[in-house]
């Protein structure tokens, strides 16, 4: 009898692995549909984008594609992923977009994939570590550094606040991340700090504090602060806005050490955020553009993509439970699969760019928007993390 018991239970952990592997596969397939369609529509990631007027590919909607395709090299390592990336960074130089002198924090999101690339060892995986002397001197690092460098000791000539930089929740995103990888990647104090008070300058000082910790989520900048109100008079919390400060939390705290005081700081927004975030999920998996609002209530992909980073981060690291918050991230994943993602690859429902529910309505499933790169970036980084999450 006992023989039979463990045989079943054997076979029982076999099914279960097998399940669970298949369902990973299936995600992963998805994944490469998505970046496969990306990749052959902008096949020379060199070319400007031209919507309206030419900017250069190192933009920020391009550099959170980059994003994504660096999450997407960590579970399934490809040399032409590291070509497509490598290529893109030489022609721009490894310099921020507008040079080393500048503040915005746009310019600089290309440089996190530029680390990111650096730290790729030459079996394709990504392993942060410090960097000497003379690698830190590379036409990799050099001028992203001296971008850091200068903006440290630079106010924002608007506002004249050193760490008032970062006056919309999106810069959050593009480049709290670079300064905590500067700090990994020289093993220098003075980034990570700088970093962290410009964060704080956001939460607590802009427009009076745009987190609302009562909620646990973000208006998108001092407009949006109250007295200011959605149509319905529910508050204006922008999904994709939320996004980028989830996303960037995560990001932060991936490279920092679990005991030092800064992540600590960082994962209590985290865990006020994911508690904020489930409360607005839709039926359908996905979550409106404006999170607690019946103003433009529909299917967003960009910020469910984000919101599914985010969760199935916090379930992997034992942050949120995952009887409570796995079935936020199925229901997120299945909304995506089954209502956004095209044969083809191409991702409907996607909001353009902007800064509020309103940007680039009315939303679709065919509508194609504005840019698509940094929407398949966003869709990228929460596949491989649900990814991830299926294989334990």
């Amino acid at each position: 009898m006992r023989r039979k018991l463990a045989l079943l239970l054997c076979l029982s952990v076999l099914t279960l692995t097998a399940m669970a592997q298949t369902a990973s596969d299936d995600v992963l397939g998805v994944a490469r549909r998505v970046n496969n369609y990306f990749m052959q529509k902008y096949e020379d990631p060199t070319v400007p984008t031209n919507w309206k007027r030419v900017r250069p590919s190192s933009l920020w909607t391009r550099a959170v594609y980059y994003e994504g395709l660096m999450a997407l090299q960590r579970i399934d390592p490809q040399q032409r992923y590291i070509d497509y990336a490598t290529r893109w960074a030489d022609f721009h130089q490894w310099t921020p977009r507008n040079g080393i002198n500048t503040g915005d924090a746009d310019d600089q999101c290309c440089a996190q994939t530029y680390i990111e690339l650096f730290w790729t060892n030459a079996e394709g995986a990504i392993v942060p570590a410090k960097a000497t002397p003379e690698q830190l001197a590379s036409k990799q690092l050099k001028n992203v550094l001296a971008n850091l460098d200068h903006q440290m000791v630079t106010p924002n000539p608007k506002n004249k606040e050193l760490y008032g930089w970062w006056t919309w929740i999106d810069a959050i995103q593009m480049a709290m991340p670079l300064y905590v990888q500067a700090y990994v990647l020289t093993g220098e104090k003075k980034y990570l700090d700088h970093g962290m008070k410009m964060y704080r300058w956001s939460r607590n000082t802009l427009g009076g504090g745009v987190f609302n910790t009562k909620d646990g989520l973000w208006w998108r900048d001092a407009d949006y602060v109250p007295p200011y109100v959605e149509p319905d008079g529910q508050q204006c919390y922008w999904s994709r806005g939320n996004g980028w400060v989830y996303a960037a939390l995560v990001r932060c705290m991936d490279l920092l050490p679990q005991k030092s005081k800064e992540y600590k700081e960082l994962k209590k927004d985290f865990l006020l955020m994911s508690q904020g975030l489930l409360k607005c999920q839709r039926e359908d998996g996905f979550w409106n553009p404006s999170l607690t609002s019946t103003n433009y209530a529909m299917k967003e992909t960009s910020g469910t993509a984000l919101f599914l980073y985010g969760m199935a981060w916090g379930i992997q690291r034992g942050y949120l439970k995952a009887d409570v918050y796995r079935p936020a991230c199925d229901r997120a994943w299945k909304g995506m699969v089954t209502d956004a993602v095209h044969p083809d690859g191409f991702l409907g429902w996607m909001q353009g760019t902007g800064k509020d529910p309103s940007a680039g309505q009315p939303l679709s499933y065919t509508r194609i928007p504005d840019f698509e790169d940094y929407g398949t970036g966003c869709f990228l980084l929460g596949a491989t993390e649900y990814c991830k999450l299926l294989k334990k």
